[in-house]
């Protein structure tokens, strides 16, 4: 039944709450607060684009009066307030705990500092954009504004009747952001869990495509192994040449049948090919009479279609949603459409003051989505804080530059602190630029390892992103890293799970993982991927002589593996990190376990593999519980643990939803920068079975196959394993031999670096040969890497 209700809870456990005649105060969390202010003296009860609940816990708090003064006090914030209109002398709040020595203080009218959130849409950026706030903060506070967010009734419609309230949402968590981030879940949901196809290859262009043209471009992906999970048409599927009395062809509902003859049977062949498909619509003209569509819109409107009068868009309208939805959306749907892409770009007016069609938008197609029980998805721009409900977002269409891929880790990382965690990029850039294969490289590298890989670009035809489009080489890598992707997704998988249950998306900023390290604020194209990896996107060119791009990176204390290449180092510093353009920086933590599809060359319906293939990092206990399911609420558990002392893995039995996994599965473990004795023991519920142990290059590889889901396998690699170290020599001759620099200087540079000195004189003795800043900081990472600092 239209509208969808919500399940919400919006009024405050009155415990809660603090009141005076014109003054609400309502203590949510430790560490969060409701400041509203109406001089009529009527308080917000229903929810709104931002706050679903509010009935939370009571925490702990003490009401004390102070010389006409309130004060509310809990364990994270000393509040005062003088009981009148909100003033900058009569509102404070202190937070506690001694963040910094003078700045923890907010004063009702002050802007908070945030660490940022993020912005609407990366449209037309060519570097960084301005980003709204977050809700994370240096000095321990930031403030949410609520006072002109539109509001839901009980029956799930929207109301924009707030006007002239203050509503302010005040969090007080020093600096543990993550709890902030709880607290921010907590009142605005949960993020959902994104069907598992959402986290393959994304392929998207804006191009005229054919339903012949565009099934042989998947036929040639797959026959070149490049796996996508995901199919999405622009405009151009539908009829966009249109008689100039009806306006543009931007917003459309019509295929283009010269393109498309048979929408049905096209979108079926997509579906027999593993893909998942979406449409992109502009909805902003409304439906035009030339619409198939609009003789069933006129009648469900009570209209007369004879008259042939447009159908303006108005998402205020009860009547006109339904329609929108039901009429033009499912009967698309009807053909295998499986969701959209709602490219709104009219700004955030409607015919109600107050109401942002793009919120409107997000919200119903995504409610509409998941009618039948499904995992819904949408795919659209930002609308503000509570967006994290609506996934997946589009940042928009980007210049092709250098300066917009320098942006993209930052600008994803940050969204986190507004707890937006499923941005997805133009991956390439989507106009304007040069041609740059480096860049683009690069581009797909960071995809790989970003919430969502998509592919995309404008209508040019020299503007493409097949691999085969590139040299062979640049094709190669771009190749590897697609299929890197696929193989990511029981990982992935497992962090959909995770942003949903804990709050904490799959992409956070460094400072995450420890907030009190200065060094951890300072590395913008570094983040957290997931629980286990670090990844460090190189986004400038690479340097002319050494052949190798830079990127700076701080290592938490520990010892780490780039997994990428099995280089081995050691943590609690900030270093430059040098790699090919074979490669990034991607980085495991010793005891990480990082779960992949067995497969070399994944197919494009990333399911539940038969084999899967374990990463683990020696040097520490780990634990990985890797989740599973078939796009349905019930979850299949396999809990992963290492344990260093006796150096064994056991894969215990799957727990839950059984039926989700394949009843029978091969495992390899595999060991970056290890070698291993070929005595390796494994056993299924205690009885030795036959293990493939392989030694590949720097790394070994132990398969077990046929191991039933519901036995432990356990594979035993002798006590206390260690990380090899780094082979110094053959790495610095590599680098040197790739060096485009004199000979002479290739040798001084090999013999000071591995002369029999200590390390201090071979630094010293290479800086003394003024050698590029470039080649010298490529050299210091390799002699250094591994040592401790």
């Amino acid at each position: 039944m239209f509208p969808y209700p919500m399940s919400t809870r919006p009024v405050a456990d009155p415990a809660a709450v603090v009141r005076g005649e014109r003054y609400r105060i309502t203590v949510l969390t430790e560490g969060l607060v409701r400041l509203e202010y109406a001089e009529d003296g009527v308080f917000e009860d229903r929810a709104s684009t931002f706050a679903l609940n509010r009935c939370l816990p009571v925490p702990d708090f003490r009401v004390l009066e102070t010389g006409g003064h309130l004060e509310i006090v809990t364990s994270r914030f000393r509040l005062t307030y003088d009981r009148g209109p909100f003033t900058t002398s009569g509102l404070s709040l202190a937070v506690r705990g001694g963040v910094t020595a003078y700045h923890s203080v907010w004063r009702y009218g002050q802007e908070a500092e945030t660490l940022g959130g993020t912005a609407r849409t990366l449209d037309n950026a060519d570097g960084p954009v301005p980003l709204e706030p977050g809700v994370v903060s240096r000095t321990g506070f930031a403030v949410l504004d609520d006072s002109r967010s539109f509001l839901f009734e009980p029956d799930g419609w929207v109301a924009a009747d707030n006007v002239g309230r203050t509503d302010l949402y005040v969090f007080a968590y020093g600096r543990d952001h993550a709890a902030a981030l709880r607290a921010f879940h907590a009142v605005s949901g949960p993020a959902p869990v994104l069907p598992r196809y959402a986290l393959g290859n994304w392929w998207s262009r804006y191009h005229d495509y054919t339903a012949e043209s565009y099934l042989a471009l998947m036929a040639r992906f797959r026959a070149d192994g490049i796996p996508f999970s995901v199919g999405v048409l622009d405009m151009d599927w539908h009829l966009v040449d249109i008689d100039p009395q009806h306006g543009s062809g931007w917003t459309g509902y019509t295929w283009n049948r010269e393109l498309f003859p048979n929408p049905a049977k096209f979108l079926g062949r997509l579906h027999d090919a593993g893909l998942r498909v979406s449409l992109n619509v502009h909805p902003a003209d409304g439906v035009r009479p030339f619409e198939e569509a609009y003789p069933a819109m006129s009648a469900a409107l009570g209209r007369d279609p004879a008259l042939g009068e447009p159908i303006a868009f108005d998402v205020t309208d009860r009547q006109f949603l339904a329609a929108y939805l039901e009429v033009l959306h499912r009967g698309l749907e009807a053909d295998g459409v499986d969701f959209w892409w709602l490219d709104w770009q009219s700004g955030p007016h409607s015919r109600v003051a107050g109401i942002d069609p793009l919120w409107m938008l997000n919200h119903f197609h995504y409610l509409d989505n998941g009618r039948d029980g499904r995992r819904a998805l949408t795919f659209s721009r930002y609308a503000g804080p509570g967006s994290h409900r609506y996934p997946v977002g589009f940042s928009g269409d980007t210049v092709v530059s250098w300066a917009s891929l320098a942006f993209q880790p930052h600008f994803t990382a940050t969204a986190a602190n507004i707890g937006y965690g499923w941005w997805s990029h133009d991956i390439g850039g989507h106009f304007f630029g040069v041609r740059d294969d480096e860049l683009a490289t690069r581009w797909v590298q960071f995809g790989t390892f970003s919430p969502i890989l998509r592919l995309h670009s404008m209508k040019n035809p020299f503007l493409v992103k097949e691999p085969w489009s590139f040299p062979p080489h640049v094709g190669a890598v771009m190749t590897a890293f697609l299929r890197l992707r696929h193989r990511l997704v029981p990982y992935l998988h497992t962090m959909n799970h995770r942003a949903a249950g804990e709050g904490l998306p799959l992409v956070l900023p460094m400072y995450y993982r420890d907030a009190s390290c200065e060094d951890a604020y300072e590395v913008p194209h570094q983040y957290q991927f997931g629980t286990e990896l670090v990844v460090a996107a190189i986004t400038a060119p690479s340097d002319r002589r050494t052949g190798l791009g830079r990127v700076k990176a701080w290592l938490p204390p520990g010892g780490w593996v780039d997994v990428l290449t099995d280089m081995v180092y050691r943590g609690d510093r900030t270093m430059y990190l040098h790699r090919d353009l074979a490669t990034i920086p991607v980085l495991a933590r010793a005891g990480a376990i990082v779960p992949l599809d067995g497969a070399a060359v994944p197919g494009n319906d990333p399911v539940n593999p038969a084999h899967v293939e374990l990463l683990v990092v020696v040097g520490a206990d780990g634990e990985f519980e890797l989740l599973e399911d078939d796009d349905a609420a019930s979850l299949a558990r396999t809990l992963i643990r290492f344990e260093q002392g006796p150096g064994t893995l056991t894969v215990g039995p799957v727990r839950g939803a059984a039926e989700a996994v394949p009843a029978v599965r091969t495992w390899t473990l595999t060991l970056p920068a290890l070698d291993l004795a070929a005595d390796a023991v494994a056993t299924v519920d205690g009885a030795p079975v036959h293990a493939e142990v392989r030694q590949e290059g720097t790394r070994a590889a132990i398969t077990v196959a046929q191991v039933s889901a519901a036995a432990t396998l356990r594979i035993a690699l002798g006590p206390d394993p260690r990380l090899r170290a780094n082979d110094v020599a053959q790495r610095l001759f590599t680098l040197l031999n790739r060096a485009q620099i004199e000979y002479l200087t290739k040798t001084r540079v090999l013999d000071a670096a591995t002369s029999e000195h200590s390390l201090a004189v071979r630094l010293s003795t290479l800086h003394a040969l003024d050698l590029d800043e470039a080649l010298l900081s490529a050299v210091v990472e390799v002699m250094t890497a591994d040592v401790s600092p």
